[in-house]
């Protein structure tokens, strides 16, 4: 298909969203004859665009933007007094929450990067990703003071050349050069951040890894699928919005997660979470992995 054929296609799709009715993804995909990855991709490319795609029951729509509203200019101009409240009322926000995700990027589109970290993080984190947003910048290794891992469980430094975020800033990649690794260390598990003088000696081997749907990264994938019920399917995906495009509909109360998972330790938290409404089909490691997690719970 050529690019002016891909341009009407994805207007029309917009337009008929636009209209009073809802449709599912299925009518979308008959009317336009296009995959259910196809569909997914271009809601979500919809949404990061700023559009408000609207999902209720299996049914989309993209909410109409009122004629009244004024000129952009006098939207983005806040006074003292409003700045503060967005500011608490978007750290209000869990940082799952994919509402946060979508105030981020659009925040992201109109200030600068350092601006958007200051607004949307706690504010005892503010001054340490400040400071790795600089060492990104300038390209220079930094000390992770005091960093208290979750599986070591212990408290030392950690010398690392950062070179991204995750999502709304609660991770940073780095390159570990003790162990010569790319690991995500948790932001909120730093103490303070050192800035050394030192610049990136290793930015060849600098490599995000890839990531599944609950937020784990890794090298190893297993395929994982789940059997849910509706109101497991919904919170999944208002909890992972990236899941949405592996969950299939088997009947009105049914659903299947399927998809590549990289631990079991974020799927398996969401599990434990819902367990009485999801039955886990595959792997069995993850079946194994709940049942000594209960296992323990219950001997403590």
């Amino acid at each position: 298909m050529d690019e002016h054929a891909k341009l009407r296609r994805t207007l029309s799709i917009i337009l008929l969203l636009l209209g009073k009715r809802k449709y599912s993804c299925s009518e979308i995909i008959d009317k336009f004859e296009i995959s259910e990855r196809t569909f997914h991709r271009y809601i979500s490319t919809f949404r990061d665009s700023g559009l408000i795609v609207e999902q209720e029951q299996g049914l989309y729509q993209i909410l109409r933007i009122e004629p009244q509203l004024k000129e952009l200019s006098e939207l983005l101009h806040f006074s003292e007094e409003e700045a503060i409240i967005l500011n608490k009322a978007i750290l209000a926000i869990d940082d799952n929450n994919l509402l946060k995700t979508n105030l981020r990027k659009k925040l992201y589109a109109i200030y600068n990067f350092d601006r958007v970290a200051e607004t949307i993080t706690h504010p005892a984190q503010a001054s340490n990703i400040q400071d790795v947003i600089n060492a990104i910048k300038s390209k220079k290794q930094i000390v992770l003071v005091d960093y208290q891992s979750a599986h070591g469980k212990k408290i030392s430094n950690r010398l690392v050349e950062a070179f991204d975020f995750t999502t709304n800033y609660q991770m940073i990649w780095a390159y570990d050069t003790e162990n010569k690794q790319n690991k995500q260390f948790k932001v909120s598990r730093i103490k303070k951040i050192e800035l050394l003088p030192d610049e990136w000696k290793y930015q060849n081997l600098h490599k995000k890894l890839p990531m599944d749907a609950f937020r784990i990264s890794g090298n190893n994938a297993e395929e994982c699928t789940l059997k849910l019920n509706l109101r497991a399917a919904n919170l999944l995906i208002e909890e992972y919005p990236l899941a949405e495009e592996s969950i299939s509909k088997t009947d009105s109360h049914t659903f299947l997660f399927k998809g590549l998972i990289y631990g079991y330790e974020g799927v398996g938290r969401f599990c434990m979470g819902l367990i009485s409404d999801i039955e886990i089909i595959a792997p069995n490691g993850l079946k194994e992995y709940i049942a000594k997690k209960i296992v323990t719970f219950l001997n403590n």
